[in-house]
């Protein structure tokens, strides 16, 4: 495997930069578990939430349904925070530091080998919302991912959802996953320079970073996964992704406050499906568009197909989930997951009533 100083440098400035944002958010949630359920300074009752990256279109309903007031509508006092991938949201959550994570479903199946029982109770979304680009140097050499062989893969972090679908789209196409290098590049910034300069020939990556890519010219799409139609090309079923997953004991001990988490969040995914991508735009922080609210409100619209309008696990969801998985991860394809146990409608169902 070839690695040059360039390449090299820029893991550890990764590395360092991934720590560092870790390290901030692990001081923001420091405060245990144990403050959960209680009332928080006459707001309601305090709960703390980890995105996996606020600023993703993909989990654009937690940071919306702040701004539109559902949280404090529902007598909830709720702290989101931000890691810059998935699998360090989950790592909040199974330690304890915050009482739910904004991630992929996926992490569900993934914890129960390791015996860690967490749930989805709202599922945000019906596809991943992830989109295979390609650097335009490596365009002519990758078409499909049967070309995956011997390039630098970015992903936003090892052992995270891009990571994991990374790997089943190598894997269906005859290609090991030895056989390519994933490189956890995160995403915005820091996943466009290592596009650029050349420190990943591809990678896996949401909007608004995809849009930005298309804009500077950085880039070409090579597989799309923002529909419920390029899910089912690309992985043969609907993929639940974003959802609000919880510790299944936190949630069986704290039921009322749950409810009203859930409500919040169908409240919100009722409303974007009644709203333009320029109206959910507006409602979010004036710097997630950094500068470009045309280009921000298209990342919106690109991505808004994969949202479910219910909160409601797809029909066949967890089996596409549990199928990709099983491709490549010897834990899972190993193990026999209790799929019934990784997700529950009952709140939303009590919501949509």
């Amino acid at each position: 495997m070839r690695k040059s100083a360039r390449i090299t440098a820029l893991a550890a400035v990764g590395v360092l930069a991934l720590s560092s944002l870790t390290a901030c958010a692990n001081d923001a949630a420091s405060s245990t578990s144990a403050d959960a359920g209680s009332k928080g300074d006459g707001k309601g009752t305090k709960v703390k939430i980890m995105v996996g990256g606020l600023d993703k279109v993909i989990y654009l309903p937690a940071m919306l349904t702040q701004r539109l007031g559902y949280f404090d509508a529902e007598g909830l006092d709720v702290e989101l925070l931000s890691e810059p991938a998935g699998v360090q949201a989950e790592t909040a959550l199974v330690s304890g530091q915050v009482q739910g994570a904004v991630g992929f479903y996926d992490h569900t199946l993934d914890l129960q080998t390791k015996q860690k029982y967490v749930e989805s109770v709202v599922q945000f979304s019906q596809a991943p919302g992830e989109v295979e680009i390609v650097s335009n140097k490596a365009a002519g050499d990758i078409t499909s991912p049967k070309d995956f062989k011997g390039k630098k893969l970015g992903v936003t972090g090892l052992g995270s959802s891009t990571d994991f679908l990374t790997k089943y789209l190598a894997v269906k196409n005859g290609v090991k996953v030895s056989d390519f290098t994933p490189v956890a590049v995160g995403a915005g910034p820091t996943f466009i320079a290592a596009l650029q300069k050349g420190a990943i020939d591809g990678g896996m990556t949401t909007d608004p970073t995809v849009a930005t890519i298309l804009d500077k010219k950085a880039g070409k799409v090579l597989l799309d996964m923002r529909t419920p139609e390029g899910s089912q090309k690309a992985l043969g079923g609907p993929y639940p992704s974003s959802s609000l997953y919880m510790q299944t004991d936190w949630v069986n001990g704290h039921k009322d406050t749950v409810q009203k988490l859930v409500n919040a969040f169908v409240k919100t995914l009722n409303w974007m499906s009644t709203h333009s991508a320029s109206e959910i735009a507006a409602k979010m922080p004036a710097d997630y568009s950094q500068g470009n609210k045309a280009l921000y409100a298209q990342a919106v619209k690109s991505t808004l197909p994969m949202f479910t309008k219910d909160g409601v696990m797809p029909a066949n969801g967890p089996e596409t989930v549990q199928k990709v998985l099983k491709a490549f991860n010897p834990n899972i394809k190993n193990a026999k997951v209790d799929l019934s146990k990784t997700f529950t409608t009952e709140f939303v169902e009590k919501a949509k009533g």
